[in-house]
């Protein structure tokens, strides 16, 4: 079983991963679902509860949450691989690297101006069709650290063509990871 952690900015590509990755079998979890669930039950954006969670409990929360969805993924016998989606910052790599030996990550990039095109067109509960809202958007995470955690993967997926080319080179990714 691997564990293997996606990182990159809204609309950058995370899911096509997790896609790819559950057509081979692969279990996913989503920090931004935890976090969607979290802003539901506190009647809040999304966005608001990301920030409030970590001032609440510390930088660590939404991997701590994470992880201890893993776990429970691990104790009802599951032997899959697993993909976290949405890591945004060091400080999440490395206590996920304290709990799962051989823990990698990969990170999605793809330009702003295409990013946006795809928020827009996804329509996500969090998503916006404004552009100072999207880059305000950007600005939070590169203020949690996604940018070092970008720059520091295993491995990076640019995801500027088509899909299909993309999930190819995911796949062939996911292969070399035995995944």
């Amino acid at each position: 079983m691997r564990i293997i952690g996606v990182s990159g900015l809204a609309g950058a590509g995370k899911s096509l991963v997790s896609e790819v990755a559950t057509e081979r079998g692969s279990i996913i979890v989503s920090m931004g679902d935890i976090i969607r669930k979290e802003a539901k039950k506190r009647n809040e954006p999304s966005k608001e509860t990301a920030k409030t969670l970590r001032k609440e409990h510390g930088p660590y929360i939404v991997a701590e949450l994470t992880i201890e969805e893993i776990k429970k993924i691990i104790a009802e016998g599951f032997d899959s691989d697993i993909i976290v989606e949405g890591i945004r910052s060091q400080d999440e790599v490395e206590l996920f690297k304290e709990h799962f030996d051989n823990f990698i990550i990969v990170s999605i990039f793809a330009n702003p101006k295409l990013r946006f095109e795809r928020i827009k067109l996804r329509q996500r509960e969090d998503d916006t069709t404004d552009y100072k809202v999207f880059a305000e958007r950007d600005q939070n995470e590169l203020g949690f650290g996604i940018g070092n955690v970008v720059s520091l993967s295993d491995k990076m997926i640019i995801n500027e063509s088509d899909i299909e080319s993309c999930k190819k080179e995911i796949a062939k990714f996911l292969e070399e990871c035995d995944i």
